[in-house]
């Protein structure tokens, strides 16, 4: 085993241990009273007491086994570290759902190495199914290997999508998805940008499109799906930002990209 893949295998051991720990503390430790602890860019963007408890969790957790390590949660973690290594965190990918007792949630973890995301896990526990992917390795759901659909014609795509919770964004998105609906076999909204990265890895579904994302919303996603066969880009010539993110097989990913750069789905 050379010395990088060395540090591949640490850096997955740490984010399942740590993606699972997360994950049964938010299935088994949620309050039946769960309310709302703040909120961030809107009065419908919230976070609850369990997603600092489980940032809290991961990033003590990690600072143990790798204390040198960068750092950069969604919930406020942040730290420059000496190593080459930053962990992209979301410990709670699909608040609103996890609040209203919806099963689409998930903790999401990320590995960078020099800038480049080189591992991925995303737990979602109210399914039981623990995704990951090793740059270069394959994507695998609980071990078995992963594919994507093949690319059927977009009339006949499956396709999802989120919303933002800016008023004028999601006004604007909502437009796109009217003129894009007609040309797809329907849109899926699930409110977790990581589990629908992993379902087009998993083939459940052919696509998926989102402005408005944060490298803790799909980093790991995003490696999962492209390990697994998927194209993952932004707009046409850029990787996936918060200004787009898009993910398809090939075939399907190229008339996708077009209609939304054509639909202006980039902007608000």
């Amino acid at each position: 085993m050379t010395d990088r893949q060395s540090l591949y295998a640490e850096l997955l051991d740490i984010a399942v241990d740590a993606a699972s720990r997360a994950g049964a503390l938010l299935r088994d430790g949620r309050p039946a009273n769960l309310g709302v602890a703040a909120t961030k860019t809107s009065a419908v963007d919230v976070v609850t007491e369990m997603d600092i408890a489980a940032e809290k969790l991961i990033t003590e957790l990690i600072a143990e086994r790798r204390p040198d390590d960068g750092l950069l949660g969604e919930e406020g973690a942040s730290r420059e570290g000496t190593t080459g290594v930053r962990w992209v965190i979301d410990p709670l990918d699909g608040t609103v759902n996890y609040l209203y007792g919806l099963p689409a949630w998930c903790v999401s973890i990320a590995a960078e190495l020099d800038g480049e995301v080189v591992v991925g896990v995303v737990d979602i526990a109210p399914r039981g199914e623990r995704v990951h992917a090793v740059r270069g390795e394959g994507a695998y759901l609980n071990g078995h290997a992963l594919s994507v659909r093949p690319a059927p014609p977009m009339d006949q795509a499956l396709v999802a999508t989120g919303f933002g919770y800016l008023r004028d964004r999601r006004a604007r998105q909502a437009e796109v998805v009217a003129a894009l609906l007609p040309s797809l076999r329907d849109i899926r909204r699930g409110g977790s940008a990581a589990v629908d990265l992993c379902d087009v890895a998993a083939g459940r579904l052919d696509g998926y499109y989102e402005r408005g994302l944060n490298p803790w919303d799909y980093s790991a996603g995003a490696l999962i799906a492209a390990e697994a066969g998927a194209l993952v880009a932004g707009r046409p010539g850029t990787p996936p930002s918060p200004e787009l993110t898009v993910a398809a097989p090939p075939g399907l990913f190229e008339p996708l990209q077009e209609a939304l750069e054509r639909l202006g789905a980039w902007h608000d």
